[in-house]
């Protein structure tokens, strides 16, 4: 008789956002057992595991990731073959005007779930949620793992930190431990506080009759866009490895704002420069002009290739938003 083995258990911090519930959907389809956390589980309502369907079949409890006794106890009684770092302040914009809880939520809550990793049981796989915001601009030089940082804002500069965290722990203790370097990637289940969700929920609003101007910062930012759901295999492709190693994740195109906005307006029916406006006064601080990727490592040791690029995201989020047939997994 085969002997019957126990799923593989992961615990998601930060289940309730885009990132997490992706995350969750594909963790059950491979057959884990999915444990997720929030700040106070009882309170969220997990939108976005209730949108994918998936919400009874995630085990969800509370911790404060900026709490170590409170991260060491639910370690400890889950006792997860993987963790995944999902939580944080997740707002460039939001950083400026909260640079302490941005530094703790992120910086902070990464430094308490690896050592508590450390003193609970070193054979968990750690992934950390790192960002293409460290990189600041890189002008027209794709941005690979041997680009230095120069970030930008206090949440570049907090993910910056985390992820040295990371490679501390990796290189000294010897933990399983890696940082994905995700550059933008988008989903139906952004919220508004994201100008691509502001941007595709207006232009349905406008669709369907309002005469309001979008208002925007800086269209001329040159981003990578991504397609969240694609994103979130990469993560685990990355605790399944036998070599923890840090990886850039991208589709290795880079498009303008302004073209975004076409996209979506263009999927409408209408003309963005007529619903538009650039304002001036909604201009980051200090924001990168262009931030470019090179995701050949990720391609080559991962095996991992995105299908969704360029104007695709900006297509399937209108037609999400205003309720047209779209997979979203």
């Amino acid at each position: 008789m085969s002997e019957i083995t126990a799923p593989r258990r992961a615990l998601i911090c930060g289940v309730s956002g885009q990132d997490g519930a992706y995350l969750a959907k594909f963790l059950l389809d491979k057959g884990y057992e999915v444990w997720g956390t929030s700040r106070d589980a009882q309170m969220n309502v997990f939108a976005g595991l209730q949108t994918l369907g998936v919400r009874d079949q995630i085990k969800t409890l509370s911790m404060s990731p900026v709490d170590f006794r409170n991260v060491l106890q639910v370690i400890s009684e889950i006792r997860p073959h993987e963790i995944y770092n999902l939580g944080g302040q997740s707002s460039v914009g939001l950083s400026f005007e909260q640079p302490l809880e941005t530094m703790e939520s992120i910086a902070f809550a990464t430094l308490n779930l690896l050592e508590a990793i450390r003193f609970v049981d070193s054979s968990i796989r750690f992934y950390n949620a790192g960002s293409s915001e460290c990189f600041g601009d890189t002008g027209g030089s794709p941005a690979d793992e041997s680009t230095p940082f120069h970030p930008k804002s206090p949440y570049a500069v907090a993910k910056a930190a985390a992820t040295w965290h990371v490679s501390v722990y990796r290189e000294s203790y010897g933990i399983f431990a890696c940082t994905g370097m995700l550059f933008n990637h988008e989903s139906p289940l952004r919220p508004e506080r994201f100008v691509t969700k502001k941007i595709v929920a207006a232009a349905c609003r406008i669709a369907q009759g309002s005469a309001e101007k979008l208002m925007l910062g800086n269209i001329d930012i040159r981003r990578d866009w991504g397609w969240a759901p694609e994103y979130v295999e990469a993560m685990w492709r990355m605790l399944n490895i036998n070599i923890p190693e840090d990886f850039v994740i991208a589709t290795g195109i880079t498009q303008s704002l302004r073209d975004f906005i076409a996209t979506v307006f263009a999927e409408a029916g209408l003309d963005w420069r007529d619903h538009v406006v650039s304002d001036p006064s909604l201009r980051r601080l200090s924001d990168p002009l262009q931030i470019c990727a090179n995701p050949g490592k990720a391609r080559k040791l991962l095996a991992w290739e995105p299908s969704c690029l360029g104007p695709e995201v900006a297509r399937k989020m209108y037609k999400a938003e205003c309720k047209q047939p779209i997979p979203i997994d």
